[in-house]
């Protein structure tokens, strides 16, 4: 992928489409284990978002405090000076509920009314796999109006014709998503269905369309998805993110675990008194 010369991967468009979803002022909601998230909201906070606010499961904070990207230093401005540090309780029951933070949910299946699926793969008693689990979500989506959705990488496996279990509400059940970010493109729900709002530069609508279990709407004005500028891509290379965590979300695999490695190694470079047991669970993380 280029734009005007200048090269960008395809998790840096992610990241710069996630950070335009972002208004100065509002409260973000991160999850964990969502770098491309994390990293869309600091590029949004260090461009046209400075007052964003964070609401961080790690750590359970609200704050406006980051750090660069790292595995094992997660927490450090996350507790570093917080607004507020609530208990899961408070964030589910009180957070949540009063302030509507926006919030990026990564489901391995989704619908095209918008429904999704963090539980099962298959029958739910019988399954092919057994996923993390919806956490909140199942709470968070009876009501919420901003719930965002992104798959970072799209295929007829995760874009199905009815998902194997419910555990976020689509359009036909609840409010439903309002936005999807996929490896390909970027969808909206607006008339209740999933709609191809734009397609990313190297892309093609047909080439979406086969890689989706359901027939796609297309918006009037659909388009190419504008891409990240010079200088977002800096901030992100640079700043945000120079280990290239984000990476991990779109590699499987040996790609996975040799990127994992990699990364340790720099943060026992950059950190030399790192722990051993943490050294020793992530180079023997799983595929």
């Amino acid at each position: 992928m280029t734009s005007a010369g200048d090269k960008f991967t395809v998790d840096e468009l992610m990241v710069t489409c996630i950070a335009r979803q972002a208004v100065d002022g509002e409260v973000m909601a991160q999850g964990i284990a969502t770098p491309l998230v994390v990293a869309g909201y600091i590029l949004a906070k260090l461009t046209h978002a400075p007052r964003l606010i964070f609401a961080v499961a790690v750590g359970g904070v609200l704050t406006e405090a980051w750090s660069p990207l790292s595995l094992t230093g997660l927490e450090e401005a996350n507790l570093r000076r917080p607004r507020h540090r609530f208990s899961f309780d408070e964030a589910t029951g009180i957070l949540l509920p009063s302030f509507h933070p926006k919030e990026f949910f990564r489901p391995a299946q989704v619908d095209r009314r918008g429904n999704f699926n963090n539980v099962v793969i298959g029958p739910y008693h019988r399954p092919r796999l057994r996923l993390p689990g919806c956490g909140g979500i199942a709470d968070v989506s009876v009501y919420s109006p901003n719930i965002y959705l992104y798959l970072p990488r799209h295929s007829r496996a995760a874009f199905v014709a009815r998902v194997d279990f419910v555990s976020g509400l689509g359009t036909d059940r609840g409010p439903g998503p309002r936005y999807l970010l996929s490896d390909l493109g970027v969808f909206d729900f607006q008339g209740g269905n999933m709609r191809l709002v734009s397609y990313h530069p190297g892309v093609s609508v047909e080439e979406i369309q086969r890689r989706t279990g359901f027939p796609l709407e297309l918006t009037p004005d659909l388009h190419q998805t504008a891409p990240p500028s010079r200088e977002e891509v800096r901030l992100l290379r640079e700043v945000i993110d120079p280990l290239g965590i984000r990476q991990l979300e779109t590699l499987t695999g040996a790609k996975r675990r040799a990127k994992l490695r990699e990364i340790l190694a720099l943060e026992k470079a950059r950190w030399p008194r790192q722990p051993a047991e943490v050294a020793a669970r992530i180079k023997n993380a799983p595929s």
